[in-house]
């Protein structure tokens, strides 16, 4: 197997020459993250969607609705790197702890100033703290298996594994999202989701056993654990790469809320967006599985070709078969280039700013989304419904041409090196 992680697995004789699913879930210990972390995780799926749904019932126009959720996503994005910076330095649980309390409670105030009609720059205001706090479970998760998995071909399947978590949770986060606040009461999916985002939060942090330790974190090298990632040239290419990735994301919420409002079934919204990120979770599964014996960024340019090409199909679409159709494709295209570039962060980055460059690459897919659903909410608003998916044929489109352009510098130092004992971990680390 090809991989950014190892290329000689002759160096590793305990690793399968054929990693899979069964084999990376019988690692050591890795149930114990696992199941928190999906727990943690699922509410970050869920806050958008119930903004979005939120605000325009109570104002009345998608653009504001889109704003508010904008706000959320912004911040996040500015927030992210700066949170998994301090995980690097601090420990995961040091962070994590304060920042589902201050997300907790400020979800709950912006739920309380939409209901009560609070003009736009009150929920701006409440909307800023709710996104710099959302928790960085995946990203935290990821940096645990790089502990756990250094110098092993399980890796890019563990890269895998974990956007194919992600994209489940966005099978079920827009869905119960969607039915609370169609069912219940337009408020039911953010106090959900401050809920969820409480209790899944604490489960996570107390397990402390898998949380990668500091100086490990580090590489044992007290210096290279102060070097942000968004120094690496490829890492910057990675952020635009995932900002177009997000325009997807805002472009789908936005457009499906308002092309199935303008039909008269609400209520499909949130199975459309369960198709649309059903088949980016097949397409994960399928990635996992492969034994790649093309280089990740040759991988990465045709994963995003397709994608530039099916999101630039969506807006022709006119009836809810044909959105479902081009949604599951759309899908199936963003989980490839989800998981390459995951995976590269492996070769570029050093182990001591790992979680950081995580969390940048999770940022820019919230920004590209606060982006998308801004833009794509005006649209909706001032033009024809389904004009907000034009968003995510111009984000993917000016994604590519950049990555087509600087895809050299995903090469990275170690390009034809071995990563038997991981990039940037000088010092061996005892794993449990």
């Amino acid at each position: 197997m090809e991989s950014t992680v190892t290329t000689e697995p002759s160096r590793n004789p305990a690793a399968p020459s054929r990693p899979g699913y069964g084999q990376l879930l019988r690692t050591r210990g890795a149930w114990t993250f696992l199941l928190p972390g999906f727990a943690a995780r699922q509410p970050f799926a869920m806050l958008t969607i119930s903004i979005v749904l939120l605000v325009q019932h109570t104002t009345g126009s998608y653009g504001a609705a889109g704003a508010a959720a904008a706000a959320t996503g912004v911040s996040m994005a500015l927030f992210a790197p700066y949170s998994g910076r301090l995980a690097d330095r601090y420990g995961q649980r040091a962070v994590l702890i304060p920042g589902v309390l201050v997300h907790t409670l400020a979800g709950l105030t912006l739920t309380a100033l939409a209901l009560a009609h609070a003009p736009l720059w009150a929920l701006f205001l409440a909307a800023v703290p709710t996104g710099a706090s959302v928790p960085q479970v995946g990203p935290m998760v990821r940096a645990r298996w790089g502990v756990k998995l250094q110098g092993s071909p399980l890796m890019t399947t563990a890269a895998a594994f974990e956007s194919v978590t992600d994209e489940l949770t966005f099978v079920v986060g827009p869905l119960l999202a969607t039915a609370l606040c169609t069912a219940v009461t337009p408020s039911a999916g953010l106090i959900t989701e401050a809920a969820l985002t409480l209790v899944g939060g604490l489960l996570f942090a107390a397990q402390k056993s898998t949380q990668p330790a500091v100086d490990a974190a580090a590489g044992g090298h007290a210096r290279v654990r102060h070097a942000s990632a968004l120094r690496v040239p490829g890492v910057r290419v990675l952020i635009v790469t995932f900002l177009g990735i997000g325009s997807v994301f805002g472009g789908m919420q936005v457009s499906l809320a308002a092309f199935t409002e303008s039909i008269g079934e609400p209520g499909l919204n949130g199975v459309l967006y369960g198709v649309f990120a059903a088949g980016n979770m097949l397409s994960g599964v399928a990635c996992g599985a492969i034994a790649w014996k093309v280089a990740p960024q040759r991988r990465l340019v045709v994963g995003y070709a397709a994608l530039a090409l099916t999101a630039s199909a969506l807006w022709t679409a006119h009836s809810v078969l044909l959105l479902a159709a081009l949604g599951l494709l759309v899908g199936m295209s963003i989980a490839p280039s989800l998981i390459t570039g995951y995976t590269l962060v492996d070769s570029l980055v050093p182990a001591g700013a790992r979680t950081e460059a995580f969390t940048w690459l999770t940022g820019a897919v919230a920004l590209g989304q606060a982006a998308a659903v801004t833009v794509a909410g005006q649209l909706e608003d001032r033009l024809w419904d389904g004009a907000g998916f034009l968003v995510p044929m111009a984000g993917t489109v000016l994604a590519l041409v950049t990555l087509v352009a600087l895809r050299s510098l995903l090469a990275g130092p170690q390009r034809n090196r071995t990563v038997a004992r991981g990039v940037g971990h000088r010092v061996p680390v005892t794993v449990d």
